[in-house]
């Protein structure tokens, strides 16, 4: 039989057992009460999903394009000065960078043996023009003897023989005088060419200029027999150079004469030459397969810092647009990747129309939006490119408008999902 006291106690424990149950049934609201709001924040804080697609905008601008080449720096006129005539250098008057002018000695040949030859055919010549003085006396004793034969045979006192004889004696007088004048003027232009043959012992500037080789020093013996040797090259004026532009095959239809040109060179970081093109020769340049094409370049030179031989990157404007719409040339490069069959792999996509003369093909990117991009497709036309740049030339695209150039998500461009 239960006293008062065990009720009391059993009703204090049921008590107690409630508040316990309702702290607990507290501490659980509020744990998922935090769990809650943790989750809702991160739910608000969420980042958006990365971007699907790389674009660019369209965009105003210039757009210049341009043809690069390699080529040689020569001087406008390159005289190479040589020898007509043997012998042993005497004297050499220059060196290299001398300045001369139109007409100064540059070396000189010893003159011997060709004043020798000078001297003797002077002499040949008075002894040529003696003989003729000689064979002009003979035939006018001649002319008298036939004459007096032709009067004494009209009188009957000479026979027709004696007549004859005197003739032939004439004749023979008249040949020896012929002979004789003929032998002086083979004499003279001998000595014409020993007088000649001196002139050329002394080796003369043909222009002004500078000289760049010298090739001969006194003392050394030149052979001329067969080909003039090369003793001295001048350079006529080094304030105007010309660089010979090796241009490829495929960029030789874009050029023109009178083109503006820009040339530097290793010796010379950052200093640009300015010139013209002057000329796109016809004739090809082949070296084991490789076609080129000689382009001569005309570049200022005032300051003389370009010397031949050097080495020059020629850069030639061939046509340039300027304040045009532009796009990046990777978007007209840019092709989608195609979807995902049920076999895991990619769909081929439907063959795209060929592309007519001066159009080009762009997906325009109509909503920017994370996780909801849509691209479209558009044909343009385009125009003048610098290799990184394209001119557009229809309106269909405003500038500011955004074209896809590449993806961004690697799974899909892979193929991989």
């Amino acid at each position: 039989m239960t006293t008062a006291a065990d009720d009391l106690r059993k009703a204090l424990a049921a008590e107690e057992g409630g508040r316990r149950w309702l702290r607990r049934l507290a501490w659980f609201g509020s744990f998922a009460v935090v769990v809650a709001a943790g989750l809702a924040w991160r739910a608000a804080h969420r980042p958006p999903p990365p971007a699907k697609y790389v674009t660019a905008t369209v965009a105003v601008g210039d757009v210049i394009e341009k043809v690069q080449a390699t080529g040689a720096v020569q001087p406008l006129l390159q005289v190479n000065v040589g020898a007509q005539v043997n012998g042993r250098v005497t004297r050499v008057d220059v060196d290299f960078n001398s300045v001369v002018k139109k007409g100064d000695v540059l070396a000189e040949i010893d003159p011997t043996l060709y004043g020798a030859q000078v001297t003797q055919s002077r002499a040949n010549l008075d002894a040529q023009r003696a003989q003729l003085e000689s064979v002009k006396a003979s035939l006018e004793t001649a002319r008298v003897a036939y004459e007096r034969a032709q009067k004494l045979y009209q009188q009957n006192l000479a026979s027709k023989a004696d007549v004859d004889n005197a003739k032939g004696q004439f004749d023979v007088a008249t040949a020896n005088v012929a002979s004789s004048s003929a032998a002086i003027g083979a004499t003279r232009a001998m000595l014409s060419q020993s007088e000649t043959n001196i002139g050329f012992t002394k080796i003369y500037s043909p222009v002004d200029g500078i000289v760049v080789t010298r090739t001969i020093d006194p003392g050394a013996t030149v052979v001329a027999s067969f080909q003039s040797p090369v003793l001295f090259v001048i350079a006529q004026d080094l304030r105007k150079m010309r660089v010979l532009a090796d241009i490829d095959e495929a960029d030789v239809g874009k050029l023109r004469e009178k083109m503006d040109a820009e040339a530097v060179v290793d010796a010379f970081p950052g200093e640009t030459f300015h010139g013209v093109v002057q000329q796109v020769r016809f004739s090809p340049n082949n070296v084991q397969g490789v076609v080129t094409y000689s382009a001569v370049v005309e570049v200022e030179n005032p300051e003389e810092k370009l010397r031949p031989g050097m080495t020059a990157t020629v850069t030639i404007r061939t046509r340039e647009a300027k304040g045009v719409l532009r796009i990046p040339n990777a978007a007209l490069r840019y092709k989608p990747t195609p979807p995902q069959g049920p076999d895991g792999k990619p769909v081929p996509a439907p063959p795209e129309a060929a592309l007519g003369k001066g159009q080009g093909r762009v997906h325009v990117l109509l909503n920017d939006k994370p996780g909801e991009e849509k691209e479209e497709v558009r044909l343009i036309s385009v125009g003048v490119t610098d290799g990184i740049d394209t001119e557009l030339l229809d309106h269909a695209l405003a500038p500011g408008a955004k074209i896809v150039t590449d993806e961004l998500d690697e799974k899909k461009k892979k193929g991989v999902f």
